[in-house]
């Protein structure tokens, strides 16, 4: 008889335990497709479409859109510097061109 109350209480506790785990896991973040940014290793010269040179900096292609985009760094950074200001470097994309990934799917 004690045998089936302490086995009864041990699974109920893993029960209780399990449960609480699931309960208070951290939430998966997921991104919105749309921005779904995949970012180049290094940095590379950016060339705009008019044939126009923006720097060096790093690219990064929206794999929902197939949009190409620069953000201008200093050269061989991989990321935004100003070393005149304190401030935090920011660096605006630059719009390089487009993968045409709907051919992928068959749609025109």
């Amino acid at each position: 008889m004690i045998r089936v109350d302490l086995y009864l209480k041990l699974v109920l506790t893993v029960i209780a335990i399990s449960l609480l785990c699931i309960a208070f896991r951290p939430l998966q973040v997921r991104a919105d497709s749309s921005t779904n940014l995949a970012f180049e290793p290094g940095t590379f010269p950016l060339r705009l479409p008019d044939g126009s040179y923006a720097g060096e900096g790093r690219v990064a292609v929206n794999l929902y859109s197939g949009e190409v985009w620069g953000f201008p760094t200093a050269p061989g950074v991989p990321y935004p510097v100003n070393p005149t200001s304190p401030k935090l470097a920011v660096s605006t994309p630059v719009a390089l061109g487009r993968f045409d990934v709907g051919k992928i799917y068959g749609s025109h």
